[in-house]
């Protein structure tokens, strides 16, 4: 029978082994004990390069370690090694022994992992009646070589949405510094989210396997036990009124002028200076950035970020700045400016939300579409062709959830997500779509409109519109209703004639929206 009983495994931390990967004048064992003291639940037994006695003398003395600290150990494709030293269960991968037969031989109570990439293989295993599924390969990983291609975090989900009644690890170039968005990243729509990560090389090739492990297990656990539908906030500003949701996203004005955040913005070069001036005029500070090179450091000081790659240049910039911005809790506002338009920007999008998780996706409704793989609306270069979505809260809402963050879909009316929350806003003047960049400086809005959320004291009185720090959706309304409701100040002004004399106008507005201004003008409704 098996050491530990199957429906009592934890699978949060799954060491995959690899004796190659152990650094030279460390010991294999002790890699294994030591990964074991720091927090691994689980440990598969993987050898491909040696012969069936030597895998047997290895398992062995793997499974004494693992079962002096109460840890179920697993035999990589092998079931005759597993029989032969009385192992916990196996993993099998595509085209291994069947489910069916593996059961057939071994002990009752066995467990049986099986290898997954594609919807169709979670199915099918759960269908087998496997125990659980690895997922990968989720990132690019050295220490095998794939079969199969790199699904993403992304694509993780999409497997879940398939074997949903199976527990899952994912598993593929795993690391202290990825796993935070893999973790949050890969949920299906229907919110089943992994047991766990399985590691291979951060662990085995580390000459401190211990600290490294614990770690892991660390983020792990954390994530466990208080898992957040966003990166930044785990909480709720009430969004039980319009007019609350209003009040909220209003008082973001004066945190902003009283802070002066600063918004890191990779941005469109046709959109650079009104982006700047846009932000200045809020109360911010906007500093434009795109090395690589500087991104941990300005992770540091910024309040927010926005992306936005309507002129695809520095892509490692991208996402060196992103992944900075997670790790240091900043949001990220994404714009992916006709990603529909070319499969050049569809790559380069997947590349970044794979990369990183997004705080705010922003987009028009060819945009919002091409991310949702959509054809209800078609891209025609920056600009989307046809009557619209027919139910655009729906779409904004489903993406939402399958991206795990706000979605802003931007238009003659626009619409807010978080998944849960849609919320419709209809204020604006035609005159801000006939000038070039207006969608861009919406990006910049809603960027410096969440750094503020971000940014508010914890400690003060949150007085009547009840703001909670870090609620984004309200930094989306906000930053909305601020570049709109100064389009409808700025349209009617004497001093505007056309689109030429608008746009001065417009940033003069934003320099004077008071909070005041913003909760007299709105209109904004609850979906």
């Amino acid at each position: 029978m098996p050491f530990i009983p199957k429906h009592s495994v934890d699978y949060s931390l799954y060491l995959v082994t690899g004796r190659d990967l152990v650094p030279p004048g460390h010991d294999y064992y002790h890699t294994v004990e030591e990964a074991v003291k720091g927090g691994v639940t689980i440990v598969q037994i993987r050898e491909k390069k040696c012969d069936t006695g030597e895998f047997i003398a290895v398992a062995q003395k793997t499974k004494e370690i693992c079962h002096r600290h109460g840890i179920p150990i697993i035999v990589n494709d092998r079931i005759d090694v597993a029989l032969a030293i009385g192992a916990d269960g196996v993993h099998l991968g595509q085209t291994d022994m069947p489910v069916s037969i593996a059961r057939s031989l071994l002990p009752e109570g066995s467990i049986i992992g099986v290898s997954c990439n594609t919807p169709g293989h979670s199915q099918k295993a759960r269908e087998d009646g496997a125990d659980y599924i690895g997922i990968g390969a989720v990132w690019g990983t050295q220490t095998k070589q794939l079969t199969e291609p790199i699904i993403g975090v992304r694509g993780v989900g999409e497997v879940l949405d398939s074997g949903v009644e199976i527990k899952a690890v994912a598993i593929g170039g795993i690391t202290t510094g990825n796993v935070s968005r893999t973790l949050h990243g890969s949920v299906s729509v229907h919110g089943k989210a992994l047991e766990g990560v399985a590691v291979v090389s951060e662990i085995m090739a580390s000459t401190t396997p211990q600290q490294v492990a614990r770690r892991l297990f660390e983020i792990v656990h954390g994530y466990k036990l208080a898992p957040r539908k966003h990166l930044q906030n785990p909480f709720r500003t009430p969004l039980d009124s319009s007019q609350n949701i209003v009040n909220a996203a209003a008082s973001l004005l004066s945190i902003i002028r009283k802070s002066s955040p600063l918004i890191h913005q990779i941005t469109n070069n046709v959109v650079v200076n009104q982006s700047a001036n846009a932000t200045l005029a809020l109360g911010a500070s906007p500093i434009m950035a795109t090395a690589a090179a500087e991104m941990q450091d300005l992770s540091q000081v910024s309040g927010a970020l926005l992306v936005n790659f309507g002129t695809i240049g520095d892509v490692e910039g991208m996402l060196e700045a992103g992944r900075c911005a997670n790790a240091t809790r900043k949001p990220i506002v994404f714009d992916p400016v006709a990603v529909g338009a070319t499969q050049h920007r569809r790559t380069i999008a997947n590349e970044l939300m794979n990369a990183w998780q997004a705080t705010v996706i922003k987009g028009n409704a060819a945009e919002i579409g091409a991310l949702a793989d959509s054809t209800e609306v078609q891209s025609r270069g920056v600009d989307s062709v046809g009557e619209g979505f027919a139910d655009p809260a729906s779409m904004v809402k489903a993406l939402a959830r399958k991206e795990r963050c706000i979605v802003v879909m931007s238009g003659p009316v626009d619409y807010v997500s978080d998944g849960e929350t849609t919320v419709k806003l209809s204020n604006g003047h035609e005159l801000l779509g006939r000038i070039t960049g207006s969608g861009c400086m919406l990006g910049t809005c809603i960027a410096t409109f969440c750094a503020a959320s971000n940014l508010l004291d914890t400690t003060d009185d949150p007085g009547p519109f009840r703001l909670v720090k870090g609620d984004m959706i309200i930094g989306a309304v906000g930053g909305i209703l601020a570049l709109n409701a100064a389009s409808e100040y700025a349209a009617v002004r004497q001093d505007v004639r056309g689109t030429g004399t608008f746009l001065p106008a417009l940033i003069d507005e934003l320099y004077g929206m008071t909070p005041e201004k913003l909760v007299s003008n709105a209109k904004v409704e609850l979906c």
